[in-house]
């Protein structure tokens, strides 16, 4: 079995370039599940129910989501409209929405999960650990990928270790920029962040001129996604389909 996960999708370029390269990256990798971060989608912030149909409908089977996850209000009304779109357990309010679902692949249980740091983020609503543990307490999966949405590279790594034993995959979401640390941390693939969907040339897929408008120069600026020349970021996890057990994380960079 052979997993795809693609990084944080931002804006319309991050969302054009997933949707015209994902055929041709899943007959290329030999993908059985596709799974994507969307929270950047609409305009850099948040997803709306037509970008989720664009993206499901291009073939990802499901979508995580992060501190942007309630930007578009439009979310609260659309959400039952969007089944596998997941929200990360400890954000608030925490009673809204799915942190975790199981899906079918090949005749195995797949436990997706969307999980939140604490430091230096937004609207959380507590230890993300509970919240694991309920999952794992409350479910027999045969393989458990998490996606651990966080600033905090070292609160990614730990919440690796800790799981080593009992989850599969953790892959580390936000920072937007890919990282070099793939490895096995005991059974779990694991990297500190898969990178980003978007314009290469901009500030973490914002326009460069307005965070240099508004951080040098001082003025008051809006929101702008950087438009241009894109690429994706992604990692292909394999997985043994006899024991269930990750074997191998590989990071991809298109474009």
């Amino acid at each position: 079995m052979k997993i795809l996960f693609i990084g944080d999708i931002v804006g319309a370029s991050g969302r054009q370039i997933v949707v015209d390269h994902l055929p041709m990256m899943k007959e290329k990798y030999d993908i059985d599940f596709t799974i994507a971060n969307g929270e950047n989608a609409a305009h850099g912030k948040g997803i709306t129910r037509k970008i989720y149909n664009q993206l499901t409908e291009a073939g990802v089977e499901c979508i995580t989501m992060g501190n942007h996850t309630f930007a578009k209000r439009e979310i609260f009304d659309d959400y039952e409209y969007c089944p596998n779109l997941l929200v990360p357990a400890n954000i608030e309010p925490v009673e809204f929405g799915n942190y975790y679902k199981i899906f079918d692949v090949k005749g195995k249980s797949v436990c997706v999960a969307n999980m939140y740091g604490e430091a230096f983020m937004n609207r959380v609503g507590g230890s993300p650990y509970p919240f694991m543990d309920e999952l794992l307490e409350n479910t027999n999966c045969d393989f458990y990928f998490v996606d651990f949405h966080a600033e905090s590279t070292s609160e990614k790594m730990l919440f690796a270790h800790v799981y080593q034993n009992d989850i599969d995959v953790c892959v580390g979401t936000h920072t937007h920029v890919q990282t070099a640390d793939e490895r096995l941390i005991g059974q779990v693939a694991y990297i500190t962040d898969v990178g980003m969907c978007g314009a290469k040339d901009s500030i973490i897929g914002r326009d460069v001129e307005e965070i240099y408008e508004n951080v040098i120069l001082q003025e008051k600026t809006y929101y702008t996604v950087a438009k241009g020349e894109s690429f994706i970021n992604a990692v292909v996890v394999t997985v043994n389909d006899e024991t269930m057990k990750s074997e191998k994380i590989e990071r991809i960079q298109i474009g």
